[in-house]
């Protein structure tokens, strides 16, 4: 008994997720209908995308759905809802008849109060709809106390979606890789400024990524039930991506390490308590084990290279 046991032990540190629950099996996609919220930003399309491929019914909350990046959805069969975190009545009418949500709230548009008004808002517009399964994007060790304004408004919609009593998901990504590009000024210019350590690792991952993690808690999510889960594909140093960034435009691009204070005058308060932690603490999760569950996890590198095709 006490080998079996330990046997479930080492599974469900191995793999929460597959452990997570067996209340029900993996679903038939094709009668699904999910809400995407947040559908013209980076997250919310490649989420919208993802869906689709697996053969759900995808709607799209936006507040513009005449806008480019709305257009180009449509003509993949999403269909769009004009609507606000604000207004209950335009949540209402995009939940009409939905299995599902998935949920992503912007702090740097909105601020700390607003984007927890706005993740409580939807969550009571789920219950309202009695929409079966939940599905919120957070973000990297929420739950830990970081003193980082955006990371505890994030904490504050987990909770209260937890209190909710609705069949929930959480995904927590670590720094998105879509934050780089090649023809950002400071590539351009060949001096990525920081005040941390620029040989420290730290963690990314690709949006497409994130979406294949929400696209599996809709496809099981009896298994996925109360799981709150931590992701991350790669870690790097900055170091590392300016050789990276220095091969692939052929001009020199350094990281340059300034003080505190000057780089809280150049970013920003809320920039600057998001990199003090970094430099002290940091993402922690367990990339090696992520990556045998999911080998075809994009890595820093691929996705830089990428940028150049």
């Amino acid at each position: 008994m006490r080998q079996v046991f330990y046997l479930l032990l080492v599974l469900f540190l191995l793999n929460p997720v597959a452990c997570a629950g067996r209340s029900s099996s993996v679903i038939d996609t094709s009668s699904e209908t999910i809400l995407v919220t947040g559908v013209t930003g980076r997250q919310g399309g490649a989420v919208a995308r993802e869906l689709l491929r697996r053969g759900y019914s995808v709607r799209g909350l936006t507040r513009n759905p005449e806008s480019q990046r709305a257009l180009a959805l449509t003509e993949l069969d999403v269909e769009l809802f004009r609507g606000d975190f604000d207004d209950a009545a335009s949540l209402d009418a995009a939940l009409e008849g939905a299995d599902g949500i998935f949920a992503v709230t912007d702090f740097w548009e909105h601020g700390y109060e607003q984007e927890v008004a706005h993740g409580r808002n939807l969550v009571d517009a789920a219950v309202r709809a009695e929409i079966s399964f939940f599905v919120f994007s957070s973000v990297a060790s929420a739950d830990q106390a970081t003193n980082i304004p955006h990371f505890d408004s994030k904490w504050e919609v987990e909770k209260y979606l937890r209190e909710s009593g609705l069949d929930h998901a959480v995904v927590r990504p670590v720094s998105f890789m879509e934050n780089w590009s090649l023809d950002s000024d400071d590539v351009i210019a060949g001096r990525i400024v920081t005040a941390g350590n620029p040989e420290r690792l730290h963690q990314y991952i690709s949006v497409r990524d994130i979406a294949r993690f929400v696209a599996d808690a809709f496809d099981a999510p009896g298994r996925w039930n109360g799981v709150a889960l931590d992701i991350a594909a790669d870690e790097i140093s900055l170091v590392r991506i300016c050789e990276v960034l220095t091969e692939i435009t052929g001009q020199p691009v350094k990281a340059e390490q300034i003080n505190w204070a000057d780089y809280e005058a150049l970013a920003g308060e809320e920039m600057a308590t998001m990199s003090r932690w970094f430099d002290a603490v940091g993402y922690s999760v367990d990339v090696a084990a992520l990556r045998k569950q999911h080998p075809g996890m994009m890595t820093m590198e691929d996705y830089l290279r990428s940028l150049a095709r």
